[in-house]
């Protein structure tokens, strides 16, 4: 079975690769994506041996969609701006490991970092709200304890946490995904109802700084909660849909180059290390990988469980950059790209010998990475079940189809990827 696996790997590569020219750190990159197809498709199939009795006999007999399904998160990228954010995080952009700054919540987030802008009667643009990383510091406002000050011009007002909170919720939670980045000028002036000094707001606008480096970590929390919720509802197609999606996010969550800004070495004269780490060594070496991981555990705080990935995959950044920067020095360098003939194409990739070299001395974390990852996704999905009450998943039926729209969108979905000018919303890998 894992022959035939590896031949479709091949192919899958193949494809993928033709267009990438490495040469070491050459400016033509080969567009993989997070794990490769191949390994994101593995890691949600693998995953379904985790579950107990009680749930793996629905997801077996569902595993060809699952597994097929993997990807549809990488196809989205495709078609809406708003997916690339969620398979990843720059969460370096905001400050230093542990980034205890960065909050550990969706709202509070937001809170922090979204800048929002007023537009006074003068034309003068003004910040009342934002991130430390404002180009406007000077009319920026700071959380601070339980509350929010700022020197406005040369006074000072006080906006009370709980106050701003339910002002993010109801203005700028809700439109994230909107277009429509305007508040409402009446609802903003309600933060200040005891301040004498009110800026003379004519517009007020919103700028999402979160999207712009990545929310994945925010956006696995949203993921537990509508599975836990779909589970509970006994809704056989969104539970199949979100566990599949899933798999992909806990997937990109584990790879090291998915919390950098740094994402593909870009920024070190390394471009191309992302598809180096996670697709070639995967594609050689999956046979030999261990992914028979265990029973999955109930899992008693996903959010400090989601963190912990985030954190440990971001730990491991250095390592990956420092390795391939040496083995790139010491490796002669005509053994280091090789030509293969894939597909009727002569492809330009990485050598085995040299990826081999680069993979045992990173002491085999591709292969921890994606070992892990199948377990802890097993174990999200076990635990969304099990805070859903342990619903019988035997009711709800041996086969599940794609309803009407689902399967309009999975062929609007293939369609946009077989297109020969696609393009990826978002940054490239």
């Amino acid at each position: 079975m894992k022959k035939i696996i590896f031949l479709c790997t091949v192919l899958v590569i193949t494809t993928l690769f033709s267009a990438y020219t490495y040469m070491h750190h050459s400016s033509s990159v080969c567009q993989q994506e997070e794990w490769g197809f191949f390994g994101h498709r593995q890691i949600n199939r693998m995953a379904v041996f985790t579950l107990p009795p009680e749930m793996i006999g629905f997801y077996k007999r569902n595993i060809e969609h699952i597994t097929e399904h993997a990807v549809d998160p990488d196809k989205r990228r495709y078609a809406t701006k708003h997916e690339a954010p969620r398979h990843y995080i720059d969460i370096d952009h905001w400050g230093t490991y542990p980034y205890p700054n960065v909050p550990r919540e969706w709202t509070p987030a937001l809170m922090q970092f979204t800048d929002v802008f007023v537009v006074t009667a003068d034309a003068d643009t003004l910040q009342l709200f934002g991130n430390a990383v404002s180009k406007m510091d000077k009319y920026k406002l700071v959380l601070f304890g339980d509350g929010i000050k700022k020197a406005f011009r040369k006074d000072s007002v006080i906006v009370y946490r709980n106050y701003y909170e339910k002002f993010v919720k109801q203005e700028i939670q809700s439109k994230i995904y909107r277009n429509d980045k305007t508040v409402n000028t009446d609802a903003l002036m309600e933060l200040f109802p005891n301040e004498p000094i009110k800026p003379n707001c004519a517009q007020a606008y919103f700028v999402n700084q979160l999207s712009e480096y990545g929310v994945i970590p925010w956006h696995l929390q949203l993921m537990q909660k509508k599975l836990t919720d779909a589970f509970r509802n006994g809704d056989p197609n969104t539970i199949m849909r979100l566990s599949a999606d899933y798999g992909h996010y806990v997937g990109d969550a584990h790879v090291p180059l998915h919390t950098t800004t740094n994402y593909n070495g870009q920024l070190t004269n390394q471009v191309g290390i992302h598809a180096f780490w996670e697709s070639r060594i995967v594609e050689l070496r999956y046979d030999e990988f261990d992914t028979f991981v265990g029973k999955a555990e109930y899992i008693d705080d996903p959010k400090t469980l989601i963190w912990e990935t985030i954190l440990k995959s971001n730990s491991l950044v250095d390592s990956v950059l420092n390795v391939e920067k040496r083995l790139v020095e010491q490796f002669p360098k005509d053994q280091q790209q090789c030509f293969e003939e894939r597909l009727d194409r002569t492809v330009s990739i990485q050598c085995e010998a040299f990826t081999r070299v680069f993979d045992k001395e990173m002491n085999g974390m591709v292969e921890e990475r994606f070992v892990k990852t199948i377990h802890t996704l097993g174990s999200l999905w076990y635990t969304a079940w099990v805070d859903a009450g342990q619903p019988n998943l035997r009711k709800l039926g041996k086969d599940f189809k794609l309803t009407a729209e689902e399967l309009k969108e999975k062929k609007e979905l293939d369609k946009l990827l077989k297109k020969k000018d696609r393009r990826i919303f978002g940054r490239e890998h």
